[in-house]
């Protein structure tokens, strides 16, 4: 999907143009992929536009940028008020907000101390990303690329670095023909998607793998613990064997981009019922778009609402 680009692009606390958002090539960065990031919807509800877990999708920044020992400038709340500041600017919603931060042009090397922190926060139009909606689950595989292993790169820190293991993951499964591929963790169990928690139902289980199987903590994936807890649905966090794929009731995806995506087929193996969503995908799908649409009363007070002082120029 092609980016659309908008006005203005927040940089180390002030606004820029989007054509001189430009890096130098000795940047740490280009070279050693030393960033992390964050990915957030911002959604066009019934009250106006808002963004989606503003505050623990920046807190999880903070936290990548931690252990990667980068120290940012700007508190959660400065970062927060960022975002909702360049929305209301640009005046474009529904979209996807990337805040980035990195290593930028300094000393060369594999030591990035010396390596000045750059902070950039950018929102564009942004739509479906694994599906076009409706009443069918994407086709997925197994990939035979396995995630990052305890011990290596951080996975529970949203790097750029780790996703390069997700682009083999990603392409190897559109070569292979399929829409996206679940990767199994070092040990051969269920790990995620190359950007995407994973859920699956057995016997009435909602089951997903835990932190330890290498799994980013996903904000989308607590938002549907949450809604499954709402709706009584029992929740287990336990690690899943590679064939559990095939024989469960149910398989979904979960993140920021995917949302809630239904799983139809694994290795060509249809899900349940004919690979179409279940019952307790479709419960959680509608409580999940029902409140990201205003539709459902945000009673997690997961929005952070954007003032309207723009005319909204671009959407989705």
């Amino acid at each position: 999907m092609a980016i659309q680009k908008t006005d203005k692009i927040w940089h180390n606390g002030k606004f820029i143009k989007w054509e001189d958002a430009n890096i130098h090539v000795m940047s740490h960065v280009v070279h050693y992929g030393s960033s992390v990031f964050e990915g957030i919807r911002c959604y066009e509800t019934k009250s106006g536009p808002a963004i989606f877990r503003a505050s623990e999708h920046m807190q999880r920044l903070l936290d990548s940028a931690k252990i990667y020992r980068m120290e940012i400038d700007y508190s959660r709340e400065q970062l927060v008020q960022a975002m909702v500041d360049l929305v209301s600017t640009n005046g474009v919603w529904p979209g996807y907000v990337r805040p980035i931060v990195f290593r930028g042009y300094g000393e060369a090397g594999v030591n990035p101390i010396h390596c000045p922190i750059e902070v950039y926060i950018v929102n564009f139009p942004w739509g479906k990303y694994l599906s076009k909606g409706g009443d069918e689950g994407v086709d997925v595989c197994v990939s035979s690329w396995t995630r990052i292993a305890p011990n290596t790169l951080p996975a529970m820190a949203k790097s750029g670095a780790n996703y390069m293991n997700s682009q083999l993951i990603k392409m190897e499964a559109i070569a292979n023909g399929y829409v996206e591929g679940i990767a199994l963790d070092a040990n051969g169990l269920i790990s995620e998607g190359s950007g995407e928690n994973l859920f699956l139902v057995h016997k009435g289980k909602l089951l997903t793998a835990p932190i330890s199987n290498s799994v980013l903590p996903g904000i989308t994936r607590d938002s549907t613990i949450q809604i499954a807890h709402d709706l009584k649905i029992e929740v287990v966090e336990q690690a899943i064997p590679r064939e559990m794929l095939y024989i469960a009731d149910e398989v979904f995806f979960t993140g920021t981009a995917a949302e809630v995506t239904p799983i139809g087929s694994v290795d060509k193996i249809k899900v349940g019922n004919n690979g179409k969503p279940g019952p307790i995908t479709k419960a959680i799908q509608k409580e999940f778009f029902g409140i990201v649409e205003g539709t459902l009363p945000d009673r997690h007070k997961w929005f952070t609402a954007v003032p309207v002082e723009a005319k909204q120029t671009v959407g989705v």
